[in-house]
C-alpha cells in the first residue's frame, strides 16, 4: 500500500495482493520509519458513511465501509473517493506505470488506459 499526502488530500494506492488481504482480514497496515519515530497508515473495514480518516498517536487511519469493500472485489471497480471534514480521500487501485520507473509493479493491476 501507497500513501500520497498533498495539501488537504490523502490518497492510498494498493496493489492486488493488498486489496485481496484487504478484502478478505478487512485490515491493512504500512508503517515509515523516521529514526526513533513511526508514521503508520492503515485501513480498516467498519463504519457506515462513506470513507473517514482518523489520526491519532502518528497514525493515519482511513476506515471503509463493508458495501464499499464488497463493491471493490469487482474487477471493473478501480476506488472510491469521499470527503471526511475538509480531507479529500482517494483509496484506489495500483495500476502500471508505461513508462521505466525504477519501483517494482508486478503486483500492480495492469493499466487499462495505457498511461500511468
Amino acid at each position: 500500500m501507497k500513501i500520497r499526502i498533498k495539501g488537504n488530500s490523502l490518497r492510498y494506492r494498493l496493489s492486488k495482493s493488498d486489496v485481496e488481504r484487504f478484502t478478505s482480514v478487512g485490515y491493512l497496515e504500512e508503517a515509515t520509519n523516521f529514526g526513533n519515530q513511526q508514521l503508520i497508515y492503515a485501513l480498516q473495514r467498519g463504519g457506515h458513511k462513506g470513507l473517514e480518516a482518523t489520526f491519532n498517536d502518528n497514525k493515519i487511519t482511513v476506515t471503509m465501509p463493508a458495501t464499499m469493500v464488497a463493491e471493490w472485489e469487482q474487477p471493473n471497480k478501480v476506488g472510491f473517493d469521499g470527503q471526511d471534514n475538509k480531507l479529500a480521500l482517494l483509496i484506489e487501485k495500483d495500476f502500471q506505470c508505461l513508462d521505466n520507473v525504477a519501483e517494482d509493479q508486478s503486483d500492480n493491476y495492469p493499466n487499462p488506459a495505457g498511461v500511468c
